[in-house]
């Protein structure tokens, strides 16, 4: 059995989901210094809310509070139910710490003492 609603109801209820989502995603991205509230977020890609998402292309930064999580580069795919949907041509976890440019192996020790380091 289908239930036939008003629009002003249906309109009513797709604000309320949009702004929930809003209200429990921490994540951002910031796009030349402006951040946009992330609404939903998926291994491949996420959503802006499209009545104010910006048309990406390009490299953003992506954000969990003030945590810098990834990299990417992103491209604007559609829009649908009121949200802008961004998927990732390329997601680069940011690191707190520099790459190593060798092999670390397991037994090495964490640093040498000299000779003469204690005279």
């Amino acid at each position: 059995m289908e239930i036939a609603l008003s629009k002003e109801i249906q309109a009513g209820l797709e604000a309320a989901r949009t702004e929930s989502l809003r209200k429990a995603s921490w994540l951002r991205v910031e796009v030349d210094g402006t951040y946009h509230r992330v609404l939903r977020f998926w291994s491949t890609g996420f959503s802006l809310k499209a009545e104010n998402a910006p048309q990406l292309r390009g490299l953003v930064d992506l954000y969990d509070g003030s945590i810098h999580l990834f990299q990417c580069l992103v491209i604007a795919v559609d829009e649908e139910d009121g949200e802008m949907l961004f998927e990732f041509k390329r997601a680069t976890k940011v690191s707190n710490k520099a790459a190593l440019d060798f092999e670390k192996s397991a037994g090495a020790p964490a640093g040498l003492i000299t000779a003469n380091a204690f005279s």
